[in-house]
C-alpha cells in the first residue's frame, strides 16, 4: 500500500497513512480482546474510510474480516453474525438500530458515527447516524490503544458472503494464498483490473461485495487517490471522474444503464479523457448497452467473468469484445474452463451447457460450516456458478443465464437475461425482471416485470410491439407487469428469488 495514497469521501480526505495508523490500533484492541488468528471480525458498514480501518486490523491479526450487505434484513445479517462466528462487530450508527436489540451479548460491537456524505446521499435522519450513548464508539475506542506492529507474512482475504438472491447467505472462506499463488494472482491483476502505478479510481459500488472490495484492494497497491461515492449516482459519478481525473473504476451493466439514460446534454458536459480502464461484471451486459458504452468512452472497457467462488476466470478487452460481441473473455492465468452438459459430457463449440471452471493459481475455499454445499457445486476437480454458456472457435466464453433462471416452457428453453437485454434498450424502460412463473399447460410461462423511467408512461400495446420485432414468438412474455422500485441491490444483482416465490407459493397452495 502506498503511503502517498488518499481516500476522499465527500469533501473530506483521509491520507492512507492516518487509516493504516488507526487500523493498527484497533488491531492491538481486538487482539486485547480475544481476536485471535483466523477469528472473525463483521462489518455493517457503507462505503466509508473506516471500513479500510477494520480491514487493516483483520490483516495485522490474520483474521477473517466479514462484510456484510447492508440490504439484508436483521434475520439475515444476524445470520452471518452467527454463521460466521463474529467476535465483533463494527457497524454505522444508523444501521444499528435495527439489530440492537437482537445482537448477541458476548459481541464486541463498535459504533462508527454515519458521516455527513452518507447521510445526505441515503437522506438519513441525523439523529439516526449519532452513536448512541450506551454504545462504543469506534474512534473513541481504537484511540485507548497504540498500533500493532506485528504483521504476519500469510493472510487470508475477506470471508465474503453470498448476497441471499438464491437462498441462506453462504460464507465463502478462502486459505490464505501463498507467496507463489500471490505472485501468480499479482500478474493477471493489471490485465483485467488495470493496475498500475498512480492509479486513480472511485468506488462506486458497495464495498460488502466481492468485485468492489477486490478492485478497491487491488487499486490501493499502486493508487495515489481513491474517491468513495456513497451510493451510485450517474451523473455524480461524471462529474467526479472529470472533477479528479479518474483512471479506472469497477461498474456493474445496470450501472451503464443508468449512464446512458441520462440526457445526452449531461452526459457530453463531462470530460471523460482521463479514463484508462474500465472494468465490468456481474451480469449479463447487453450488447446494444455494451456497444454504446464504447461509442461513448473509447476503447476502455474491459469486462471479466468470475464469481466470489472462482475468482476472475476470464478477461475481455474492448478491442476483443468488438471482434466477439456479446463474449466475457478467454479464461485468464492458470484457468480450466469447460461445458458440461447435463450428463457431464463436454459441450460441444456454441452449445449450451453448465460452465465448470478452476483457477489453479487460486487459493482452495469452502462454503463455511456447509462442506456438502461446497461438494455439490463441483465436478472433477472443477466447480460451478450455476450459469449456462458455451465457447465459441477461438475459445471466447459467452453467457446466457444462470440454470435457476432458465425459464422451460413447453420443453423448450427460453433465457430471460436475453428478453432482459432488449426490455432495458427499450427508453421508458428504467429496469426490469424476467421471471419463469408457473402455467398449467405449459408448466411456466414468461413474466415481465418492468419498472418505467421517472415521469414516463410505459404502454403495454407499445411495448409488446417493440419486444414482437425484437424477439423471437416463443420468448414473448405472456404477462406483462408494471412495478416500482423493482428489488436490485447496489451490486447490481436483481433479487429474482424473492419476485419469484410469490408466485410459486401461490401455485403450491392450489395443488
Amino acid at each position: 500500500m502506498s503511503a502517498h495514497t488518499t481516500l476522499i469521501l465527500g469533501d473530506t480526505s483521509y491520507p492512507w497513512i492516518d487509516i493504516v495508523d488507526r487500523g493498527a490500533r484497533a488491531a492491538t484492541g481486538l487482539a486485547e480482546f480475544g481476536v485471535n488468528r483466523n477469528d472473525s471480525i463483521a462489518l455493517l458498514l457503507r462505503n466509508d474510510p473506516p471500513f479500510f480501518e477494520v480491514t487493516t486490523a483483520a490483516q495485522r491479526l490474520a483474521a477473517y474480516s466479514v462484510p456484510i450487505n447492508w440490504h439484508f434484513t436483521p434475520d439475515e445479517v444476524l445470520h452471518v453474525l452467527r454463521d460466521s462466528n463474529a467476535k465483533a462487530l463494527v457497524v454505522h450508527a444508523d444501521l444499528l438500530q435495527a439489530i440492537q436489540d437482537q445482537l448477541p451479548k458476548e459481541l464486541l460491537v463498535l459504533v462508527i458515527e454515519t458521516p455527513p456524505a452518507i447521510q445526505a446521499a441515503y437522506a438519513i435522519d441525523p439523529i439516526l447516524c449519532q452513536v448512541p450513548n450506551d454504545m462504543q464508539s469506534w474512534s473513541n475506542w481504537l484511540s485507548n490503544y497504540p498500533p500493532r506492529n506485528l504483521q504476519f507474512d500469510s493472510v487470508p482475504t475477506a470471508m465474503m458472503y453470498t448476497s441471499g438472491t438464491t437462498g441462506r447467505p453462504k460464507g465463502v472462506r478462502r486459505e490464505a494464498a501463498s507467496p507463489e499463488q500471490a505472485n501468480q494472482l499479482r500478474s493477471v491483476e493489471p490485465q483485467v483490473l488495470g493496475n498500475r502505478p498512480g492509479m486513480r479510481v472511485v468506488i462506486c459500488g458497495p464495498l460488502y461485495h466481492a468485485a468492489p472490495i477486490h478492485f478497491a484492494r487491488v487499486a490501493l497497491d499502486t493508487g495515489t487517490l481513491m474517491v468513495l461515492q456513497p451510493r451510485f449516482d450517474a451523473l455524480e459519478l461524471l462529474q467526479l471522474i472529470q472533477r479528479h481525473s479518474i483512471t479506472g473504476m469497477f461498474l456493474a451493466p445496470i450501472m451503464f444503464v443508468r449512464l446512458l439514460k441520462l440526457p445526452e446534454s449531461q452526459r457530453l458536459q463531462y470530460d471523460m479523457s482521463s479514463l484508462e480502464h474500465v472494468i465490468h461484471a456481474g451480469a449479463v451486459c447487453p450488447p446494444s448497452i455494451k456497444r454504446a458504452m464504447i461509442d461513448w468512452w473509447g476503447p476502455v472497457i474491459h469486462e471479466f467473468y468470475g464469481s466470489t467462488e472462482s475468482g476472475v476466470i476470464t478477461h475481455c478487452n474492448s478491442a476483443q469484445w468488438l471482434s466477439h460481441p456479446g463474449s466475457v473473455g478467454r479464461a485468464v492465468g492458470n484457468t480450466t474452463l469447460r461445458i458440461l452438459k447435463s450428463d457431464g459430457t463436454e459441450a460441444a463449440t456454441h452449445e449450451v451447457g453448465e460452465i465448470f471452471m478452476r483457477r489453479h493459481d487460486y487459493p482452495e475455499f469452502t462454503y463455511h460450516g456447509d462442506p456438502e454445499k461446497r461438494n455439490s457445486i463441483e465436478r472433477d476437480g472443477l466447480i460451478t456458478n450455476g450459469d449456462l454458456g458455451y465457447l465459441d472457435e477461438d475459445g471466447y466464453l459467452y453467457l446466457c443465464d444462470r440454470v435457476r433462471d432458465m425459464i422451460i416452457s413447453g420443453g423448450v428453453n427460453i433465457y430471460p437475461a436475453e428478453i432482459e437485454s432488449v426490455l432495458l434498450a427499450f427508453p421508458g424502460v428504467h429496469d426490469c425482471a424476467v421471471l419463469g412463473i408457473p402455467d398449467d399447460e405449459y408448466g411456466e410461462q414468461v413474466l415481465a416485470l418492468i419498472e418505467p423511467a421517472d415521469g414516463q408512461v410505459c404502454e403495454e400495446s407499445t411495448l409488446r410491439a417493440y419486444l414482437k420485432e425484437n424477439l423471437a414468438g416463443y420468448k414473448l412474455p405472456r404477462v406483462i407487469e408494471f412495478r416500482h422500485n423493482l428489488p436490485r441491490e447496489d451490486s447490481g444483482k436483481i433479487f429474482k428469488r424473492k419476485l419469484r416465490e410469490p408466485f410459486w407459493e401461490d401455485a403450491d397452495r392450489n395443488i
